[in-house]
C-alpha cells in the first residue's frame, strides 16, 4: 500500500473511531499487522476463553495462531472430529469471554455491517460472549450503510464463496445474484448501529488490506 493511501487511512480512521465511540464501541488504530496483534493480545487477558467464526482478518494478523499457542481456553470448530462435536463447539462460543471476528464492512460513522450463512458469527456479535474483538482492515471502510451492504454482497461474499465446495451464482459469476440457493452464504444481515453494553465491543482498525 502506498504512503498516500496510508496517510488517508490514518485520517479516516480517526473519524471511524469517533463514530464507534458514539455508538458505545471502543476503537483502536494499528499501523501494521504486528501492531494489531500486539494490541489484540493486550486486550485479551491470559486464561480467558475464546472462540471465533470465519475470522479471516484475525488469521491474517496471526491472532488465531497466537491464542491457540497461548494460555487460553480455545473453542475452535476446526478441531472438531464430528458434526456433533462441531455443533457443541459452536454452542460454547456463545458463553465465551472473548469472541474474535472481522467485520464485512464498517461505515465511516461507525456502523458495523455483517452477512452470514450459518449465522453463528452474527449471532455471537449481537449477543452472548462477554466481549467481541473485531480485526478490521481499512479496506473494509464504506461511506454509509448502503455502500457497506453493496460491498458485502458484491465483493466480500463472492470472494468468500470461493473458499467453500458450494455452487452459488456469485461463486460462478463473481457478483451477487440475490439468490435463494440452499448453499447461500448470505442468509442473515446484522447491522450493528449501537452497542447497549459499553466495553463489550472492541474494534481494531488496521492500516492494511485484510480479509475479504
Amino acid at each position: 500500500m502506498d504512503e498516500m493511501r496510508k496517510t488517508r487511512n490514518r485520517l479516516l480512521a480517526e473519524k471511524v473511531i469517533k463514530g464507534l465511540e458514539s455508538r458505545h464501541m471502543t476503537g483502536y488504530f494499528a499501523e501494521t499487522k504486528e501492531d494489531a496483534l500486539k494490541k489484540a493480545l493486550e486486550l485479551i487477558p491470559e486464561g480467558a476463553s475464546l472462540s471465533w467464526g470465519g475470522a479471516k482478518s484475525a488469521g491474517d494478523i496471526g491472532l488465531l495462531e497466537a491464542v491457540k499457542k497461548g494460555n487460553y481456553t480455545v473453542y475452535d470448530r476446526a478441531d472438531a472430529k464430528s458434526d456433533e462435536e462441531k455443533k457443541l463447539v459452536i454452542q460454547k462460543a456463545f458463553g465465551c469471554d472473548w469472541f474474535i471476528a472481522g467485520s464485512n464492512a464498517v461505515t465511516e460513522d461507525g456502523i458495523l455491517v455483517n452477512l452470514d450463512g450459518n449465522s453463528n458469527r452474527v449471532a455471537c456479535i449481537a449477543y452472548g460472549p462477554e466481549h467481541v474483538l473485531m480485526i478490521v482492515g481499512m479496506n473494509k471502510i464504506a461511506k454509509d450503510v448502503d455502500a457497506a451492504i453493496y460491498r458485502v454482497r458484491n465483493e466480500a461474499a463472492p470472494i468468500n464463496a470461493q473458499r467453500f465446495p458450494i455452487e452459488t451464482p456469485c461463486k460462478v459469476t463473481g457478483s451477487c445474484a440475490n439468490c435463494k440457493s440452499a448453499s447461500s452464504i448470505c442468509c442473515n444481515f446484522l447491522i450493528t448501529r449501537l452497542e447497549n453494553h459499553p466495553g463489550r465491543m472492541h474494534v481494531i482498525l488496521v492500516n492494511e488490506d485484510l480479509g475479504f
